[in-house]
């Protein structure tokens, strides 16, 4: 069985105030797929990235990484093979240099020096900001940030990509390179976004969520033509698409 999957069986998830987020939320990405997580604000969709890599824990359900059932005991397991990236790269920036930052994830898998040296080299050179590896995190442009937060991530080398609007506050030039460096990407990939053109050009699948529940699960350009659904889940058509 491939290790580059992610299955969300039937996972229920109710904040310690009472409120229920996520109410049996179930689907399964396979080897390579690309998909969109889409909805309102409030839907859900930030609760349900928290839990593919452990930062939640389901209330009931479960998820499951490759074949093996997140628990408090497979999470250094599971957070190696599922890299998770903020919507807001300065939660994941947080040491004196790009480099040191960069190197953080692989130093705690146990790496040599010189393993850790060359997927650091790998990750900044795939997001285009190896020039920036000297360079403290609080000097660079929102742009470069969101490239360096993805470099932390791909230097860890994972099995599935997930994403927190990886668009958000992007300059158009920023915005076309996250693009294209997530379409590079070859592994299994979650998108959580807003932006409905990402969504229509790097996604073939698209999941729609409202009030803690998948509404829809299906081909990107199919439920992007149903405007019925689109609008009872508060979302728009990609310009591309709309005729006026």
């Amino acid at each position: 069985m491939s290790h580059h999957f992610l299955r969300f069986e039937q996972v229920r998830y109710r904040y310690p105030g009472g409120y229920e987020a996520l109410r049996g939320i179930s689907f399964e990405l396979t080897h390579g797929e690309k998909a969109a997580l889409v909805g309102m604000n409030g839907a859900g969709k930030s609760t349900l990235l928290l839990h593919t890599n452990g930062l939640l824990l389901p209330t009931d359900g479960r998820v499951v990484m490759g074949g093996i059932t997140l628990t408090r005991r497979t999470l250094p397991i599971v957070r190696q093979a599922v890299g998770l990236v903020f919507q807001d790269p300065d939660n994941q920036l947080f040491m004196p240099t790009v480099e040191e930052d960069v190197a953080f994830g692989p130093a705690n898998m146990g790496l040599t020096s010189g393993e850790i040296e060359e997927r650091v080299a790998e990750a900044l050179r795939a997001v285009g900001a190896l020039h920036l590896r000297k360079c403290a995190p609080y000097q660079l442009s929102g742009g470069q940030k969101k490239s360096v937060s993805i470099a932390t991530v791909l230097a860890m080398q994972p099995s599935v990509l997930v994403m927190d609007e990886p668009t958000s506050n992007l300059d158009p030039r920023a915005r076309r390179q996250t693009i294209d460096l997530i379409r590079r990407f070859t592994h299994t990939t979650l998108i959580a976004t807003h932006d409905m053109e990402l969504a229509a050009e790097l996604c073939p699948r698209m999941l729609i969520m409202k009030e803690g529940e998948i509404v829809a699960d299906g081909l990107t350009e199919r439920l992007f033509r149903d405007r019925e659904l689109l609008e009872a889940c508060g979302l728009e058509q990609p310009c591309r698409m709309r005729t006026g």
